[in-house]
């Protein structure tokens, strides 16, 4: 996912998705480190959503454990439904960089619309989650064209389930959103993880 919102949305979806999702027993509780993070932006020069900043802190990040993070970005046009995002998720191994594919919604997927997968996890006509609702910033669509900035701000990562095969070694993602065949932003993250499992 890319521009503030991605980051938005993703903050929404790290908070939301321990109580959002049906897991199943394929999927396990662990704590662990993510370090090494890093993002840039992998768009177009001319693409309308650009994520400007984005800090977290401590280095590594526990989870569970308590995030600091700040984000600021901007659209020059509005983020409608339906709003299509196109993740690719890479593992290293051995040297190479090898595709993880979707399953069970987590990997290398295709979510066709965005806005109804922010609609699942934040129901609509309930207020956004903190800081989000403090800070004005939307955690539905559409989202106006314009600047947006999340302070830094202080979240705590509850534990998380995961698939098995997610554990330790280096990741690194791609989000493209895009709608009507055009593209609309691209973020690009990558990250270390190191769990006890």
């Amino acid at each position: 996912m890319k521009n503030c919102i991605a980051a938005v949305i993703t903050l929404c979806i790290v908070m939301q998705v321990n109580d959002s999702l049906d897991f199943d027993k394929t999927r396990t509780a662990y704590s662990a480190k993510i370090f090494g993070f890093s993002w840039e932006n992998c768009g177009k020069p001319d693409d309308p959503a650009v994520l400007k900043t984005l800090a977290l802190s401590p280095d590594p990040i526990t989870v569970p454990g308590d995030l600091t993070a700040s984000a600021s970005g901007n659209t020059t046009v509005e983020l409608a439904a339906p709003l299509a995002v196109n993740v690719t998720l890479e593992k290293e191994v051995a040297g190479f960089w090898v595709k993880v594919p979707c399953l069970e919604e987590i990997g290398s997927c295709h979510y066709t619309d965005g806005c109804e997968l922010l609609n699942q996890l934040i129901p609509p006509g309930q207020d956004c989650p903190e800081p989000l609702h403090t800070y004005g910033i939307p955690c539905h669509c559409p989202f106006k064209a314009g600047v947006y900035a999340l302070p830094e701000s202080d979240f705590y990562l509850p534990d998380i389930d995961l698939p098995y095969w997610l554990t330790n070694g280096h990741y690194r993602v791609q989000g493209v959103l895009g709608a009507m065949g055009k593209e609309l932003g691209c973020l690009k993250i990558i990250f270390s993880v190191h769990s006890n499992n």
